[in-house]
């Protein structure tokens, strides 16, 4: 693992977890913490485990801001972000990404990031958006567009509608999939072979009209899942994708 943290001498200080492979990126995020808060204390992990192993040591609670890069080593998509917002709900992530994509943004934010950074930012920039998280606002790309609020409430419905085509196994690896677990763990979880939790979410996404998993759990995240054992055809269809 490495990481590190720079203290300051005295007082309470803001801490930071940068988590990002590249070191020459970590260096230059840190510099921009630095602008923002000469005396924050930042710890760097480049990898999911190692910002787990970091928050483990610190309580979670020690840390006030996660920066988030997506492509890690041990993570795909919104996995890794998904994965922090599991193991500590409660603490503040904003992606830091090369990615500008409108829909990455949405995504991110749809998943409930505290801010979306891009790497083109300046030192500068960067120091004046944590700033802003901080203070409670969510960072955003200057040329980002917001969905309007009833094309959102329209494709709620729609995907509640396709949610009463899952069978009761099918919505039992739904939940799990939106909490961010791996299909490896699915599998544990519903006693089921990995192959067939892939076979599932197949078909999941085919019912449910979506292009990829991180988008299943970004759309499945807005709406209530039906309880498996409420269906009208509520049965013992243990590894059986339907």
């Amino acid at each position: 693992m490495d990481y590190s943290a720079v203290q300051s001498c005295e007082g309470a200080m803001t801490s930071f977890l940068i988590i990002d492979d590249h070191p020459l990126f970590r260096e230059a995020l840190g510099n921009a913490v630095r602008l923002a808060l000469p005396e924050a204390r930042i710890f760097e992990a480049m990898s999911i485990e190692d910002a787990l192993r970091v928050l483990m040591a610190e309580q979670g609670e020690g840390i006030d801001l996660a920066l988030l890069d997506l492509l890690l080593p041990d993570a795909t998509g919104f996995s890794g972000f998904l994965r922090l917002r599991e193991a500590y709900p409660r603490l503040p992530v904003a992606i830091v990404s090369s990615d500008e994509d409108q829909r990455v943004v949405r995504e991110a934010l749809e998943l409930g990031a505290a801010g979306y950074l891009p790497k083109s930012m300046s030192k500068r920039e960067l120091a004046l958006s944590i700033e802003g998280v901080l203070k409670g606002s969510v960072s955003v790309p200057k040329d980002f567009v917001a969905a309007p609020q009833r094309r959102r409430a329209e494709a709620s419905k729609a995907l509640e509608v396709k949610l009463r085509e899952l069978t009761p196994q099918q919505l039992r690896v739904l939940d799990l999939l939106r909490r961010g677990y791996p299909n490896r763990q699915i599998a544990q979880e519903l006693q089921l072979a990995e192959s067939t939790v892939k076979a599932h979410i197949t078909e999941i996404l085919r019912k449910l009209g979506l292009f990829s998993r991180n988008k299943a759990i970004i759309e499945v995240g807005k709406v209530d899942l039906p309880d498996p054992k409420g269906r009208p055809y509520a049965r013992a269809d243990r590894g059986r994708p339907q």
